[in-house]
């Protein structure tokens, strides 16, 4: 497997001059993410902003921490910041209205809109290799093949759920010869050091600190990880395209400050993790790509194709025209296209 690093010599000089992909398929847009007029006399279209931060989601914990938001919105609008534990809890929230964008994995996104949730895709914010298969120090489990028989925890809805079915495909295993518990990260990785699960379907930085304590990446394939991705709901982009823009443009800001400072950013993920820094480097260091065009686009589109068939399979979705029917509608990329990072500077 070709390793690729999170930060070059030249990643600062790469986001700056970052191109911008063109329409594709999946792309459709009737919402223009022009500033309206009340924001460019200083009013906004709405006084709150709610949205979500995650230790999957680096770039969330940059932007919370520094205050770039509350600090241009003022008094004029209240940031309510919710911490989300996983992809499938973003999209519970962002279902119920709760949050008005949420950070997920791309299969779980698709999953969402295939199921009828309105969301869209506004940005990318990395391309992490968050999910592999565990196990604890000492077992009989080497490749994906012993799983037969054996009890997998993972977190239904997330990444980690969707790289376990495309192993278990590859491996010639039918799901139904594995006993899968549907267990939150957390929760998966306790049964895991506990014994009560044989292997867990992991997602860092809980997977990292499971490695550091003995326990074994069994199998690890960085194509099997859709990217991570910024969704926010219709009622949403259409109500407040102002406030949409500007919290894209301060993921792309969050995205220099993490190429400018990985110290600081692998501090900041060991703090609200409660993970040690050296499990944090790990994960941003050696597992997450972060010099990376934010523009939903053909590269995403590609991963997800692969992807939703399985999810039709293994029951998650209907059918097929309802994946090609997500996928026309997923991405909304022209608040990433027009970024302005410069704002927050």
């Amino acid at each position: 497997m070709t390793r690729r690093p999170l930060i070059s010599l030249a990643a600062v000089a790469a986001v700056a001059t970052m191109a911008m992909t063109g329409c594709v398929a999946g792309e459709g847009s009737a919402i223009a993410p022009e500033p309206t007029e009340s924001a460019a006399a200083g009013e906004w279209s709405s006084d709150r902003l709610s949205l979500d931060f995650a230790t999957y989601n680096p770039l969330s914990l940059i932007i919370r921490d520094q205050g770039w938001l509350e600090a241009e919105l003022g008094d004029d609008v209240e940031v309510v910041w919710t911490q989300s534990l996983g992809s499938n809890r973003a999209n519970e929230g962002l279902r119920a209205g709760e949050l008005d964008l949420g950070s997920t994995a791309g299969s779980a996104a698709l999953l969402a809109r295939a199921n009828g949730s309105p969301i869209r895709t506004v940005a990318v914010y990395t391309q992490p290799e968050w999910a592999a298969i565990v196990a604890p120090e000492g077992s009989d489990i080497t490749e994906v093949s012993d799983l037969r028989g054996k009890t997998v925890a993972v977190t239904f809805g997330t990444d980690p759920y969707f790289f376990l079915l495309q192993a278990l495909e590859e491996a010639g295993v039918d799901p139904s010869e594995v006993s899968i518990q549907n267990l939150q990260h957390a929760d998966g990785a306790a049964a895991l050091a506990n014994g009560t699960v044989d292997a867990w379907s992991g997602l860092d930085p809980i997977m990292a600190s499971a490695e550091a304590t003995g326990a074994t990446l069994v199998y690890r394939n960085i194509d099997f990880n859709s990217y991570g991705v910024l969704n926010a709901t219709e009622e949403f982009a259409e109500r407040s395209p102002d406030l949409l823009q500007l919290v894209v443009d301060a993921y792309e800001r969050a995205r220099q400050w993490a190429l400018e400072n990985p110290e600081e950013t692998a501090e900041i993920l060991a703090e609200v993790g409660a993970i040690d820094i050296d499990i944090a480097r790990v994960v941003l260091l050696e597992r997450t790509v972060i010099d990376l065009d934010p523009v939903p686009g053909d590269v995403q589109l590609d991963v997800l194709t692969t992807i939703g068939p399985i999810q039709v399979a293994n029951g998650d979705i209907a059918s097929q025209d309802a994946v090609d029917a997500a996928l026309a509608e997923l991405f909304l990329p022209d608040f990433a296209r027009n970024a302005d990072p410069s704002r927050f500077e």
